[in-house]
């Protein structure tokens, strides 16, 4: 086994030495935590499939990296077939209670809620998806027993952890976990201070509640004891949420067709609604197909005015048209069309921003009348890439949403407000929101799990925590692999900037700050901001595999 670590960079210095690429023969994981990647690659060696491996690691990262995903919260993978060069989506988003209505998060004066007034408490919470999917996925695709994938993560629960750099830093800077009940009393001290780095944290109600499902199956978290604990935490809570024992038992996680359109000579494909991912980076790609950014230094002003600007023009069209698909007919095939996208282009100066966008008209919107509503879903998510030793390969992308969700423990784990990436505003300017809330629906994501293809063959897997600059994080990866034929850890490494159609945000402490002038007097509002991605990618070469994790998290690269 080699473990490749990479070094791990608190706000953005990327002025020091940073890792080069992992490379292996094999079988491969990348995923944001040494625990979480290692227990991948030890379901790899005992015959494990990619999704195999995608349960253990998605498990690992509930214990140790709570404050991202977890069963708590929702998910989406992307798994391709090495024998049939398939490729699949799975849905695991949260979903609104049955008894949801769009004035959710209004008050009774019909005025929206502050965002943390909505997210702390019951109010969130949706019913969690993960399990399900990872159950639909492994029925399809494991090859080892479902309690099998289960013991890393139940081993590691019971005797402890180290607690990282990085949880402890989160965990200080929370202004409201310490004040929920159970919460509070697991992540701190007697005092009410984080526990420090390097204190060994132990979690046997996770341990106890990982071992019922690995045992009875996903089932034993949406019906039984767990469900009713679940259920109890969210309506018993100061801010009280609306789901119920049979919002769980009915939630189903779905199988979904995969997004693809070309670029250049390669095939990208994605997740659809209800996340905006999938369709929005290919759209940022598709109207970057007009220019020749091959020509283009990577971090040059003209390279980031031209992304930033395709940037623009496709977060216009994901705030007016995407929404979940099983509600809102999304015009998914008008937005990937290639003269659309070349029109949108064609909107684009060299020489001058465009400031805000507005949002276009594709050919297939007929009937879609529905106001534009941004919603800047906040970064506490995860990533992983995993290609096995038969080459399938798994991208997926898990979140609770905020940094610890909801803050509502229960039996060890964290429950997501995955409904505040609903628009809290179910209309505007006289029109529904798309993204409004509605019974059973999936609200709007940003998670973006990708892969790119060259004919039938894979090249790459990826993805990125984020909020709603992960479009942006993984649309640049590609640019950076692709089109100035980086490496991928080289690609990862890059200097981050995000255009959500309104300021462009430069990584501070990097090279890029140096950028802010020229964009100024190209018309950009520029802001520096510590753009913490947590990329984690599998290039795919005749030479074997190369793996990328992000310098600014705890990844880690394993592989043989």
């Amino acid at each position: 086994m080699t473990a490749f670590r990479v070094l791990l960079l608190a706000g953005a210095c990327l002025a020091l030495a940073l890792p080069g690429p992992a490379q292996s023969q094999n079988r491969m994981v990348a995923a944001a935590n040494p625990h979480a990647a290692r227990a991948g690659l030890e379901i790899l060696h005992q015959g494990g499939s990619a999704v195999d491996a995608a349960v253990a690691v998605q498990l690992v990262l509930n214990v140790v990296e709570p404050q991202s995903s977890g069963i708590g919260g929702g998910a989406f993978m992307l798994h391709f077939e090495a024998e049939t060069s398939r490729t699949e989506a799975y849905d695991g988003r949260e979903t609104a209670p049955a008894a949801a209505t769009e004035s959710l998060f209004l008050h009774p004066d019909g005025s929206p809620m502050k965002f943390f007034e909505a997210v702390v408490g019951g109010r969130s919470v949706g019913a969690p998806g993960v399990l399900r999917m990872l159950e639909k996925a492994h029925q399809r695709h494991g090859r080892l027993p479902w309690r099998q994938l289960f013991q890393p993560a139940i081993a590691l629960a019971r005797d402890g952890f180290a607690v990282s750099p990085r949880l402890h830093m989160l965990l200080g800077r929370d202004k409201f976990l310490a004040k929920q009940p159970a919460a509070g009393g697991f992540f701190y001290d007697a005092d009410g201070q984080a526990w420090p780095v390097g204190h060994v944290l132990k979690n046997p109600a996770l341990a106890e509640t990982f071992t019922a499902i690995a045992e009875g199956g996903a089932e034993a978290f949406y019906s039984g004891p767990i469900a009713h604990d679940v259920v109890s935490a969210v309506t018993a809570a100061a801010n009280p949420g609306l789901l119920t024992l049979a919002d769980l038992a009915g939630y189903r996680a779905k199988l979904r067709q995969p997004v693809c359109a070309p670029y250049r000579s390669y095939r990208i494909c994605g997740m659809p609604p209800p996340t905006s991912g999938g369709i929005t980076t290919l759209q940022i790609l598709g109207i970057l197909e007009s220019f020749d950014l091959a020509a283009l230094a990577p971090g040059s002003l003209q390279a980031v005015h031209l992304i930033s600007e395709a940037s623009r023009l496709a977060y216009a069209d994901r705030a007016r048209y995407l929404a979940d698909g099983d509600f809102v007919a999304v015009p998914v095939a008008g937005l990937l069309r290639s003269d659309y996208l070349a029109q949108r282009a064609a909107s684009i100066d060299p020489e001058h921003s465009l400031g805000r966008a507005t949002a276009g008209v594709p050919e297939s919107r007929q009937g879609f009348d529905f106001a534009p509503a941004p919603s800047l879903s906040r970064p506490a998510t995860s990533h992983f890439s995993i290609v096995d030793a038969k080459s399938n390969a798994v991208a997926m992308t898990s979140s609770v949403e905020n940094a610890f969700g909801s803050r509502l423990l229960v039996r060890g784990f964290l429950l997501n407000n995955q409904l505040t990436d609903f628009s809290f505003r179910p209309q505007r300017d006289g029109l529904p929101v798309a993204n409004r809330v509605a019974a059973g629906k999936r609200p709007r994501s940003s998670m973006a799990p990708t892969m790119v293809f060259r004919g039938q063959n894979l090249v790459l897997a990826l993805g990125s925590p984020g909020g709603s600059r992960i479009i942006g994080y993984v649309a640049k990866t590609i640019i950076a692999v692709l089109d100035w034929k980086l490496d991928v850890q080289s690609a990862v490494n890059l200097p981050h900037h995000v255009n959500r159609n309104g300021t462009t945000d430069l990584e501070e402490g990097t090279a890029l700050a140096g950028l802010a002038d020229g964009l100024k007097n190209l018309g950009h509002k520029v802001r520096l901001r510590s753009l913490n991605s947590g990329l984690h990618a599998i290039a795919l070469t005749p030479g074997g595999l190369t793996g990328a994790a992000d310098p600014r998290r705890e990844g880690l690269v394993v592989g043989d």
